[in-house]
């Protein structure tokens, strides 16, 4: 009579311990638990680089089979620390020439000389038949420039500058007339290091 007892106390242990287990979610066929599961993959680092579209035009073909739609984008791209640059793409939608023209623009980024938030000196900025005249400015003036070309001086970084549009007003003339501009700036060390000099004596 005492075995028996002893053999119903252990099959009534068991019994506890497997209900008192945690039953797996119906379902979870991995049998993994939550922070055992992989990790999701960080996201992309955000760019260096800050991006504007100065315009987005309808380009259309004619040829045999009919006319062929397409969008060419120009966009500007910079990081606001005296490095710029412009691309231009094309494709059937707008969305891809966008990206294009941004691929395009970071290959091509230049750097641009800035003294106390401006340029170092006047200039000129010619293409095709449009020209620019950019002046410096003391602190406070801000950006005085039209909207294609003051896309390229904001995202180059210069805060306080002065100019003025002479010739067509073609958005992509505009752009690439400043960007020739600002490539034709000097420093005053740099003239000095080229003429073998010390700048006291410029």
């Amino acid at each position: 009579m005492a075995e028996n007892e002893q053999v119903v106390a252990e099959v009534a242990s068991q019994e506890g311990e497997n209900t008192s287990a945690p039953k797996s979610k119906r379902g979870n066929f991995s049998g993994k638990r939550k922070d055992e599961r992989r990790e999701r993959a960080p996201r992309k680092e955000a760019s260096e680089f800050d991006k504007q579209v100065v315009s987005v035009r309808r380009v259309q073909k004619v040829v045999k089979g009919g006319r062929t739609l397409r969008f060419s984008a120009l966009v500007v791209v910079g990081d606001r620390k005296g490095r710029v640059g412009i691309g231009i793409g094309k494709s059937k939608e707008v969305s891809a020439a966008i990206e294009k023209a941004t691929t395009d623009a970071r290959k091509n980024v230049v750097n641009i000389p800035i003294v106390n938030d401006t340029i170092p000196h006047n200039t000129i900025g010619k293409f095709s038949a449009t020209s620019i005249i950019m002046l410096p400015a003391p602190e406070g003036t801000g950006v005085i420039a039209g909207g294609s070309t003051r896309a390229v001086i904001e995202l180059a970084g210069i805060k306080n500058i002065v100019t003025k549009r002479h010739g067509s007003s073609n958005k992509m003339n505009c752009v690439k007339a400043t960007m020739n501009g600002l490539l034709s700036l000097k420093t005053k060390e740099e003239i000095a290091r080229r003429r073998g000099k010390a700048v006291e004596e410029i």
